[in-house]
């Protein structure tokens, strides 16, 4: 059973760039003042919706901004990225901040969510492009490098999702916990890994668990 006294003591009256020094993350401090910023805005939202179950710096760090973390070292300069079902803006919002060098573009079928994450990233003044759209649909008029998925669906639905749209994008990127395996199982089992790569490129602790995220890296197989 994970031994919960050998976490961080959190005061009462913590900062982001506590929490994240905490964790032993080391940002430029632009980045973390528009983190900061990005927080309250995101937070505030959440009172009218629900967009995010991590409305405090603690679990901000080590659940958004890690995640986003594992994900922004698998990702090139310059390569365009479309942010599946972002929600509050995780990993899309966070991945834009972290990596100003990296073109991102967020996407969700729910309009008030659309709505809310459009004007966050108009009030961070943040060149993102936000769709209301299912991002199965937004791909038959664009094209991206890669695709990021964080909780939105299991691995079978994804696929099935995207199944039609391969020609539209090169890679699909997912943080996904410790039934990633279970998962892979139940997508094999249905034909849906098909002619697809499947690689764990990374893994690393779930904060406050004994549990592990991945991300995992699906391709289409070479010819």
């Amino acid at each position: 059973m994970h031994d919960k006294s050998m976490q961080p003591e959190v005061p009462k009256d913590d900062t982001l760039a506590a929490a994240l020094a905490r964790h032993g993350i080391e940002l430029p401090e632009d980045r973390v003042e528009l983190l900061g910023r990005y927080c309250r805005l995101l937070w505030n939202w959440n009172e009218k919706l629900n967009l995010t179950r991590h409305t405090d710096y603690e679990r901000f760090v080590t659940r958004d901004v890690i995640d986003t973390l594992a994900l922004s070292e698998e990702i090139a300069a310059g390569e365009s990225v479309l942010d599946v079902g972002t929600g509050g803006g995780v990993p899309g919002v966070v991945l834009a901040i972290l990596r100003p060098d990296v073109p991102v573009a967020l996407c969700d079928s729910v309009a008030k969510k659309a709505r809310a994450v459009r004007s966050i990233v108009e009030s961070l003044a943040l060149p993102i492009p936000v769709f209301h759209t299912a991002a199965q649909e937004h791909l038959l008029k664009s094209r991206y490098d890669t695709l990021v998925v964080r909780a939105v669906a299991r691995l079978r639905k994804v696929l099935t999702w995207f199944e039609p749209r391969w020609d539209r994008f090169d890679r699909l990127l997912l943080i996904k916990g410790p039934k990633w395996v279970e998962e892979r199982g139940e997508a094999r089992h249905l034909g849906l890994m098909t002619q697809l790569e499947l690689r764990r490129l990374k893994s690393y602790p779930m904060q406050g668990t004994d549990s592990e995220s991945v991300v995992l890296q699906l391709r289409r197989e070479s010819a």
